[in-house]
């Protein structure tokens, strides 16, 4: 197998990535802006588990590069995991469109734009699988982050349509739907913590879902019933939350 790891350098990506070298003996292609820090990560992965882990540019926003660095990969993965993204500041992308607009860009319109090209060569293929990680942020807009919120939301109802067009030709799509978890991205944030994940755990609920080919999975599980109630409120009740 051949997995490519879009972002990386995210603390869950490097967790799931060596997870599938470790349990599915998967050589890797790394991939971030951040040449030099998977420089060392694929080392490490190479050694510990015996496979090829090879880091390799890729910058998600700029989207003209895509099909080039698509077609530069010889062999072809097997797989993809889109992880990268980027949370922002809320109160700042409410004063400043180009910061709200490059939330839209990471989170949301440069997964699509390499999506779509992967999603052509499984398909033309018959072969392949994509694991998307969106966040139950997507699952209901909160005035705290509801511009993160939105991409994410964005990119789950894409994972959706684009398993429903690929499931005929057997191609997996797996939907991520991670609740808090200790990261680089939320290491500024106090978070709960019973409701905290470390990136292992969020690899291994990941990893196990793509063993089970389930369609969509929470991390940890109970997130699952926390946003069952949450999108359960009425909204003249929701509206009043300060959340």
């Amino acid at each position: 197998m051949n997995l490519l790891v879009l972002g990386a350098n995210s603390d869950v990506a490097f967790a799931l990535a060596g997870r599938f070298a470790q349990f599915e003996k998967a050589d890797l292609y790394l991939a971030s802006r951040n040449v030099t820090a998977l420089e060392k990560k694929a080392r490490d992965l190479t050694i510990r588990h015996g496979i090829t882990a090879t880091p390799l540019f890729f910058d998600a926003e700029d989207c003209k590069s895509h099909a080039d660095f698509y077609e530069s990969l010889k062999p072809k993965p097997d797989g993809v995991v889109a992880a990268f993204g980027y949370l922002g500041d809320q109160a700042a992308a409410q004063k400043d469109f180009h910061q709200a607009r490059r939330i839209f860009h990471a989170n949301f319109i440069g997964a699509v734009s390499i999506l779509e090209i992967v999603a052509a060569d499984f398909e033309r293929r018959g072969h392949g699988f994509i694991i998307g990680l969106s966040s139950v942020a997507g699952q209901r807009g909160r005035q705290s982050n509801y511009f993160y919120g939105a991409a994410k939301g964005a990119f789950s109802i894409y994972l959706s349509g684009l398993r429903n067009r690929l499931a005929p030709r057997g191609v997996k799509v797996i939907t991520v739907l991670p609740g808090f978890i200790r990261t680089k991205m939320t290491e500024s944030m106090e978070l709960p913590e019973k409701l905290t994940a470390l990136p292992e755990e969020a690899a291994r609920d990941i990893h196990r879902a793509f063993q089970k080919s389930k369609d969509i999975v929470y991390t940890r599980w109970f997130w699952k019933w926390i946003m069952l109630v949450i999108r359960s409120i009425p909204e003249p009740v929701f509206k009043r939350l300060r959340l």
